[in-house]
C-alpha cells in the first residue's frame, strides 16, 4: 500500500525529515517508488520481490536468534 512520509514518519516514530532522506536512499536503489499529489509523495515498494526479500532476511535473523 502506499505511505505519505508524514504517515509514515508518525507509524515508526521518526520525524519527517529523517524518513525523507531514507526513501531517497531507497529510491536511489529502486526499492521504492513513488508518486506526487499536490504537496504530499506517496511511497510504496517498487514490486513483490522486495517483500520477499525483506520476509527472507526478518527469518534469517530469527533463526540466528535461536
Amino acid at each position: 500500500q502506499e505511505w505519505c512520509v508524514g504517515d509514515l514518519a508518525a507509524a515508526i516514530g521518526m520525524n519527517e525529515s529523517a524518513v525523507s532522506h531514507q526513501l531517497k536512499t531507497l529510491r536511489a536503489l529502486r526499492l521504492v517508488r513513488y508518486r506526487k499529489q499536490g504537496r504530499h509523495v506517496f511511497y510504496q515498494l517498487q514490486d513483490h520481490h522486495v517483500l520477499d526479500l525483506y520476509q527472507a532476511v526478518a527469518e534469517h535473523l530469527d533463526e540466528n536468534e535461536d
